[in-house]
C-alpha cells in the first residue's frame, strides 16, 4: 500500500508547447500544462464537459522525451506525485502553487495529437 501514497495517474492533451530549461547543474527540467477532460450527463440529461488543468513538471530522462516527443495537442499519460510549492511575488505575497512532478509519460495517439489510429 505505500505505493499508492501520492500517486497520480492522468490522462489528456498537452495545453501548451512544453518549455526545457537546461540547469547550471546539466540537468534538464521541461513544465507543461495538461487538459484532463470529464464527461457526464447534467440534470437535463444533456452531455456536458469539464476540463480540469494541471501543471507537469518532469525531471531528467523523462524531460529529455518531453522535449523530443512532446507537443501541444498530444494526448500523453502521466504517472508521478503532487508536489506543493511556496514562492513570494514582487509585491511581498506568498503563493502557494501544487504541480506533478512526472516520474513517466506514457504518448498516446498520432505524431499530430490525434488519437487515432493510422
Amino acid at each position: 500500500m505505500s505505493t499508492l501514497k501520492n500517486h497520480v495517474q492522468l490522462i489528456g492533451n498537452v495545453g501548451q508547447e512544453p518549455t526545457i530549461t537546461n540547469l547550471e547543474s546539466g540537468k534538464k527540467v521541461a513544465r507543461f500544462s495538461l487538459a484532463t477532460n470529464e464527461y457526464y450527463k447534467d440534470a437535463k440529461g444533456e452531455k456536458t464537459q469539464t476540463t480540469d488543468w494541471h501543471t507537469v513538471v518532469a525531471w531528467g530522462k523523462t524531460a529529455e522525451i518531453i522535449e523530443k516527443y512532446v507537443v501541444k495537442g498530444k494526448e500523453v499519460g502521466v504517472t508521478g506525485k503532487l508536489r506543493t510549492r511556496t514562492y513570494t511575488t514582487d509585491d511581498g505575497n506568498q503563493r502557494y502553487v501544487t504541480e506533478v512532478e512526472a516520474s513517466e509519460i506514457l504518448l498516446l495517439g498520432t505524431k499530430n495529437g490525434n488519437s487515432s489510429t493510422e
